[in-house]
């Protein structure tokens, strides 16, 4: 049994001390019984040190390099993240990595492209096709200068975006050329499209550059797991081969939770039976019903308290998430 802590929440100050925080504090985590940390996205997002981490902008930049206005990111240093997770592991507490692939934010220049608009509440349906566009797409790095990787990210590597900088103009674009995963939720008839730039995950560069830094990032780290973030968006299949790899690569089995942030049971189990069985997700419709649960005035039936939830119906592929 895991007893595992989301070691952050969104309102932490933007001092870049929270990696140093938590080590002062590893004493009294292992005491309190512990067995694993979820720890926030690491690399460098689209608003520095004023990003929870979400907003990816540069994967390889873990808070070395002065980009987007600073060195460290919301929450400290390459240096002091590496030596957190190196004093976690001296002290038997397991390390887990939040992941963000479902898309790029904060890109250094545009792009014109040709581009089709879509509904907002239907991500299939055209109000406009063959637009020319301006689009936040190329990403160079400049700070980082091509160290440890020197890839360009273009349109090529996107399906869509949702800012026309031609026009100053919010709308949904799918590209010339690219389509939305047909593998996910079904919300809006079709929920590829989250936000930002929308990662293409049948463009080969896209998957290659995505392998690339999952096998930095694991050697560098030795990480015991990933938190995947926002995988209703993201090809049910994708993960799949991603983590083989990352378990090949440690030689162990690896701790792997999914967001799939639905109340929806039967989505839920849809994406288990679609994804590799390595994942277990987050049982949302339990954490709905603990929210319920608390907020009605001891009205609520604790009787019913797991009915139509995932620890009932999956309890070996799914975590509890009580926060």
């Amino acid at each position: 049994m895991k007893t595992i802590l989301q070691a952050f929440e969104w309102y932490l100050p933007s001092d870049s001390q929270h990696w140093n925080n938590i080590k002062e504090n590893i004493p009294d985590l292992g005491k309190l019984g512990f067995s694993g940390l979820w720890l926030p996205p690491a690399s460098k997002a689209a608003s520095g040190v004023e990003d929870v981490g979400y907003g990816t902008y540069d994967l390889f930049d873990l808070g070395e390099f002065d980009q987007k206005g600073t060195i460290p990111t919301k929450y400290g240093t390459k240096d002091e993240y590496l030596d957190l997770i190196n004093t976690l592991h001296h002290n038997n507490i397991e390390v887990y990595a939040d992941i963000v692939f479902n898309h790029m934010m904060g890109a250094d220049e545009t792009e014109t492209i040709e581009a089709d608009i879509k509904a907002e509440d239907n991500h299939l349906h055209n109000i406009e096709n063959n637009k020319t566009v301006e689009v936040w797409t190329k990403f160079t790095f400049p700070g980082r200068q091509g160290k440890y990787d020197n890839y360009i990210w273009t349109w090529h590597n996107f399906t869509g975006i949702d800012y026309d900088e031609r026009k100053n103009q919010e709308e949904i674009l799918e590209f010339e050329g690219h389509e939305w995963d047909e593998n996910v939720d079904s919300e809006n008839n079709n929920f590829d499209y989250l936000m930002g730039a929308d990662l293409d995950f049948s463009v080969s560069e896209t998957v290659e550059q995505l392998e690339k830094w999952g096998h930095w990032f694991s050697e560098m780290t030795k990480i015991d797991g990933f938190r995947l973030d926002a995988i209703k968006h993201i090809d049910f299949k994708y993960f799949d081969k991603w983590l083989e790899q990352r378990a090949k690569q440690l030689d162990r089995k690896l701790f792997i939770v999914g967001e799939y942030w639905s109340d929806d049971l039967g989505k839920l189990e849809y994406y288990l039976e679609q994804s590799s069985d390595r994942i277990q997700l987050f049982d949302v419709p339990l954490h709905f019903n603990m929210k319920e649960a608390s907020s009605t005035n001891g009205e609520f039936d604790m009787r019913t308290l797991f009915d139509h939830t995932l620890t009932a119906s999956q309890p070996a592929r799914t975590l509890g998430h009580f926060c």
